[in-house]
């Protein structure tokens, strides 16, 4: 890997702001938070600006009522028809009512955002977040 090595221009307390923030995630240097922050906004990149077709990764985790009627076999045949874009799942039972469910996904920006959507406006689904990441192609 070919290390370049530059100078960033801020203000103090932006610096300051900074430093607190490297503490507090338990950052060991401000190039390594600083690699991880251009690494983070690449990856929005992919998928909000240029990456409608690009391929990309992620996770849907939710958590739903299971006594919704019919939601647990909605749920089943909306990962069957998304079988492209759907990987893995993992199940599982968080009291006597609730379950939490992580679906891995992999396929287009778009694909996914609409799977996301699809599984959050469920009635019965209480929470739905999509965890954004990228295959890693062109990130070093």
């Amino acid at each position: 890997m070919n290390l370049v090595r530059f100078g960033i221009s801020m203000p103090a307390d932006l610096l300051k702001s900074f430093d607190q923030y490297l503490a507090q995630k338990r950052y060991l240097n401000r190039s390594e938070a600083i690699r991880d922050l251009i690494r983070e906004k690449l990856v929005e990149k992919d998928w909000f600006e240029t990456g409608r077709g690009n391929e990309v990764i992620g996770a849907i985790t939710f958590l739903y009522d299971h006594h919704k009627r019919e939601l647990v076999n909605a749920l089943l045949d909306i990962q069957h028809q998304y079988s492209d874009q759907v990987l893995a799942s993992q199940h599982v039972h968080l009291d006597h009512a609730h379950c939490l469910e992580v679906v891995i996904v992999k396929g287009t920006a778009d694909a996914i955002n609409v799977l996301s959507n699809t599984i959050n406006s469920m009635k019965g689904v209480i929470h739905c977040k999509l965890s954004m990441t990228t295959t890693g192609k062109g990130l070093v």
